[in-house]
């Protein structure tokens, strides 16, 4: 797949389980959107992780709240992994991506952590077959310490950005963003508290867990 020629605009793919949606997750995908010139986002709820607990919330109850932050065009709620059920796996995600938008390059958007992570996902050898892996780091993170990963990373990583966007897959790319101190555990554990989560997620989500009582027992 690595010699295919790029002919639209690149796709940016975001997963996790979004246990609440907050507004960190959409200030990410936004500036993502914008610094890499992506046509949309992609935001992917995970049905059931590999190597985490599963989510809180109910998978129809996740999605709703997705598309309750997104506005359809350049962040989008994708709703495959739930759809196809079972445990979610990345590569299966990005084969399914790839069928339906074979010209538009895929731009894997992970935390450091979860890049640092990233040599025991399932596959995980096969996935720059598919797409770009774009790391959002801080400026301090740090190298990753697995040997596998930083040859992986020696191999392939690009600092330029006209390289990324002129190839179709298989490069690792390092991108600064800002990141809000916001996480989806911490508006949970404020929910089960009966604290405020106003400004943590969009009115209209926040709404939504109020009515249904989410998180709070």
């Amino acid at each position: 797949m690595a010699d295919r020629t790029p002919t639209n605009p690149p796709i940016g793919i975001l997963g996790g389980t979004f246990d609440p949606v907050h507004v960190g997750h959409m200030r990410l995908a936004i500036e993502a959107y914008e610094i890499l010139h992506l046509c949309a986002v992609r935001i992917i709820p995970v049905n059931q992780p590999n190597h985490r607990a599963p989510p809180v919330a109910a998978a129809n109850r996740r999605l709703e709240m997705l598309r309750l932050a997104t506005d359809g065009k350049r962040l989008i709620a994708d709703d495959r992994e739930l759809r196809r059920g079972g445990v979610s796996y990345t590569l299966d995600t990005l084969e399914s991506l790839t069928m339906e938008f074979p010209r538009h390059p895929l731009y894997l958007l992970l935390g450091a952590d979860a890049f640092h992570g990233l040599c025991d996902w399932h596959r995980w050898q096969e996935l720059l077959e598919y797409c770009h892996v774009v790391v959002i780091a801080r400026p301090d993170t740090e190298a990753p310490r697995d040997p596998r990963l930083r040859h992986l990373v020696d191999s392939v990583v690009t600092t330029d950005l006209g390289i990324l966007r002129a190839e179709h897959c298989g490069r690792i790319y390092f991108q600064t963003i800002p990141l809000l101190p916001i996480s989806s555990s911490q508006i949970r554990a404020r929910l089960a508290a009966g604290r405020d989560i106003s400004y943590l997620t969009p009115p209209p989500v926040q709404r939504l867990i109020e009515q249904h009582q989410l998180y709070t027992r």
